[in-house]
């Protein structure tokens, strides 16, 4: 169970929704303990004066597909 103080991103916010993040200076601090929870499958970001830096997963943990956008490019070009 994590006692420290940390937040959930905003729904919306790239790829960021319902991760938990986590300040750089709390994780120099409880390294070990969130590392343990990374181990466990509970993903996590740790961000630098507010902004996400790095995702930490366990190493066998399978990667995330980008998320495919439809219609991103409508407009931008056509085809003869």
């Amino acid at each position: 169970m994590c006692f420290c103080r940390s937040i959930v991103a905003i729904v919306g916010v790239g790829g960021l929704e319902g991760q938990r993040i986590v300040n750089i200076h709390e994780a120099k601090t409880h390294l070990s303990r969130l590392v343990e929870e990374a181990a466990n499958g509970n993903s996590f970001i740790i961000a630098k004066a507010g902004k996400p830096m790095v995702r930490v997963t366990r190493l066998d943990a399978e990667p995330q597909k980008p998320r495919r956008r439809l219609g991103f490019m409508k407009g931008k070009m056509t085809i003869p």
